[in-house]
């Protein structure tokens, strides 16, 4: 029978140690734990004397006094380089996963985690070990920079994606970011760059969407002097400004059908000519597509390249809208707020309890991007240290919290009900139900540009009951 496989579990906090380690004991595993990296490279070292050998698989914590998990990491990737190493820590950021990876890691594991998923991780890990080599060293992150800091979150897809980036860092494959208008696209891709072998290289953004379709070409590929009227000297376009790093080219479903062919030559061959030029143009870049719009549905429709959707579509990255992970909200508003406050040199300023309620359910339709705007607003704006309810209404108006509610339109009733009970109304019922008559079949006219009988069969009414209810008026029949 053979021997079970050992594994190592390097915590300093014993709890963990205790259940982790009795999980992977009741899996069949022989575990040893240790409370800090010293110990476990100190009994690597004798087991390498005594010719025992390594373990089959260490599970190491991110913080612990002394040597980190990843200086543990890195000084066990040195002794043994196919050692297969599980990197856990309750701190799930680019930073911590890329460096992770970037150091060696087989896997990253969030804390709080599943016994039984921590497990089968491990199990999945073991047959693996061979076949993964040391990866080379690459740029320190730099722990300060502000797009790093705002792409925060705990929710599980945004550590899935943290998880993501710091592996696809690493690997030269083109990248498709999808994701609604607002939930951080742009940060995604300057992640994947600032945590590659190409960091140290230009990082070029192009919003396809912004820019004329007939300058566009010019603006990706550069042109030569005298190439269009207006062409007074060569331009040189985002491609040979990305030279050696990446591009980020976002909102891509919009590029016009024959920028879609040129793009296409440039990613097969990574060559291509200016406008106007002769020259043969020479480029190693990395692309970073990102769009909000559905590709395959634009490929079916004949409006995007079948073949320029595979090579953009190596890798997919798909990004949650915020009202899928309100549980972020708090965490994000603080960021913002800070920012907000340190750029426009005011005190600090944090939100109420009951604030962030308003917030959670808030719908959210401009993503991150608007609690971001949000943000700025109140900290400029909010008169105290603390943001209230009060001062939400003031910055939220009226039409967008209404426009907003979508799905939520009950609050918004309820909250139109509030104001007269608060001040002793009565016989609220017969009048608001009037006026919920008005406005729904005001904004059903609208939608039908005055058609009563259209009007009514969108409502499933009678048009005479549409006619009864709104009085005479020259609306169409």
């Amino acid at each position: 029978m053979a021997e079970p496989e050992r594994i190592w579990v390097v915590d300093d906090d014993r709890a963990v140690r205790f259940v982790l380690a009795t999980a992977l004991r009741d899996a069949g595993f022989e575990v040893t734990a240790f409370a800090a990296a010293a110990e476990a490279l100190d009994t690597l070292q004798r087991d390498i004397q005594a010719r025992r050998g390594a373990p089959a698989l260490v599970v190491t914590d991110v913080r612990m006094p002394g040597d980190s998990g990843l200086q543990l990491l890195e000084k066990l990737k040195a002794a043994k380089p196919d050692l297969p190493v599980i990197v856990m820590s309750a701190h799930t950021d680019v930073a911590s996963t890329a460096g992770a990876f970037r150091g060696g890691a087989h896997e990253f594991l969030s804390k709080p985690f599943d016994l039984d998923e921590a497990v089968a991780l491990v199990r999945r890990a073991l047959p693996q070990r061979d076949a993964r080599g040391p990866r080379d060293a690459q740029l320190p992150v730099d722990a300060g920079d502000a797009d790093a800091a705002t792409l925060v979150g705990d929710a599980p897809a945004m550590r899935a994606l943290f998880r993501a980036i710091g592996r696809l860092a690493q690997a030269p494959l083109s990248v498709l970011i999808t994701g609604e208008t607002g939930t951080g696209k742009e940060l995604v891709a300057r992640a994947l760059h600032r945590e590659s072998p190409r960091a140290s290289r230009p990082f070029v953004a192009l919003n396809t969407a912004a820019i004329p379709a007939e300058l566009l070409e010019s603006e990706l590929f550069g042109h030569e002097a005298g190439a269009f009227t207006g062409a007074n000297k060569r331009h040189i376009g985002r491609f040979e400004q990305a030279d050696g790093g990446t591009l980020f080219l976002d909102e891509i479903g919009d590029m016009p059908a024959p920028l879609q062919t040129r793009l296409l030559r440039v990613l097969a061959e990574g060559e291509f000519f200016r406008v106007g030029g002769r020259e043969l143009i020479r480029v190693d870049v990395r692309v970073i597509a990102a769009t909000h719009q559905p590709l395959q549905a634009l490929v079916e429709a004949g409006r995007f390249r079948a073949d320029l959707l595979h090579r953009l579509d190596v890798v997919r990255l798909p990004l949650p809208p915020l009202r899928e992970r309100r549980e972020d909200i708090p965490q994000l508003a603080a960021r913002f707020l800070a920012n907000a406050a340190r750029r426009l040199q005011l005190a600090p300023k944090k939100l109420s309890a009951a604030a962030l309620e308003r917030l959670r359910g808030h719908d959210w339709p401009g993503n991150v991007r608007e609690l971001e705007n949000l943000c700025w607003r109140l900290a400029a704006l909010a008169p105290g240290a603390s943001i209230g309810v009060a001062d939400l209404d003031e910055a939220m108006p009226a039409e967008r919290a209404v426009a907003d509610a979508g799905g939520h339109w009950q609050q918004a009733v309820a909250a139109g009900a509030r104001a007269p009970l608060d001040a002793g109304g009565h016989d609220l019922h017969a009048a608001a139900r009037r006026e919920f008559d008005r406005v729904l079949l005001q904004a059903a006219l609208e939608h039908s540009e005055g058609h009563r009988g259209e009007a009514a069969h969108r409502l499933g009414l009678g048009r005479n009951t549409v006619t009864r209810k709104l009085g005479p008026s020259r609306t169409r029949r």
